[in-house]
């Protein structure tokens, strides 16, 4: 074999090798751009799964909202506000309502009249820094003693965006009689309907510290969730767009 010829075939076999180089480049490309494909469309897919899912949450939301955000009619109630002082009424402004906490007295058989006249008191005793918007006594009375505007000192960092509650019971189980139940249903969900707080954003003062108050709902959690039904069963009942 002479020079010319051998050179000539090694022409060939490199114009082969390098159109069989071009072929598994495309192959790996072609390759790399069906996976990517399919990598971004299952990305894709879960994100807009994700997303509907969302929106679904969020409707449901807004459903549950629309269903159980009714106004009620106002429960009859007395106005007795405390005297303006640094001890129970600091008149500072509650800028937004976010939650209902709920609150037992921790006084045995005393009533809501006994309770308010405690908190006013304080403005002299200077003992301690308490008070509550609504006091609710054992036959159903409903005192309100802080604007619903101001801040109480009831519920400790949820002072500045919850409005209080307090309940009176007959004995030191804290269970509460049927009228002070019926009436803080009433109340609560008033208070839900006309400041547009979810019935899931009232909570008990044991929730925001740990302390067990209100009493019988912390150790009956069952009664708990049984309260939160019948607010939201009152507000569907009761209750007008």
């Amino acid at each position: 074999m002479d020079y010319e010829q051998e050179r000539r075939q090694r022409a060939v076999r490199e114009r082969i090798r390098r159109r069989k180089k071009a072929q598994r480049r495309q192959i790996l490309v072609h390759v790399l751009l069906t996976v990517g494909v399919l990598a971004l469309g299952i990305f894709l897919g879960m994100r807009i799964a994700a997303l509907r899912e969302r929106a679904g949450e969020e409707a449901g939301g807004q459903e549950e909202d629309q269903i159980v955000l009714k106004l009620v009619p106002q429960p009859d109630f007395e106005v007795q506000l405390l005297t303006p002082n640094p001890f129970s009424r600091p008149q500072e402004s509650l800028k937004q309502i976010r939650g209902i906490v709920i609150h037992y007295t921790a006084n045995p058989g005393t009533s809501a009249q006994q309770n308010r006249d405690y908190f006013e008191g304080l403005k002299d005793a200077q003992t301690t820094s308490v008070s509550s918007h609504f006091i609710v006594g054992i036959e159903g009375e409903i005192i309100q003693c802080i604007p619903s505007s101001e801040i109480a000192y009831a519920s400790n960092e949820r002072n500045e965006d919850t409005l209080s509650i307090e309940c009176c019971h007959p004995d030191e189980t804290g269970k509460f009689s049927k009228e002070t139940y019926d009436s803080l249903v009433h109340l609560t969900s008033w208070l839900c309907g006309k400041f547009r707080v979810a019935p899931k954003a009232v909570i008990r003062h044991y929730d925001v510290t740990g302390k067990s108050c209100p009493l019988y709902f912390v150790q009956h959690e069952d009664e708990w969730k049984k309260f939160l039904n019948d607010v939201t069963e009152y507000m569907e009942r009761n209750g007008v767009e």
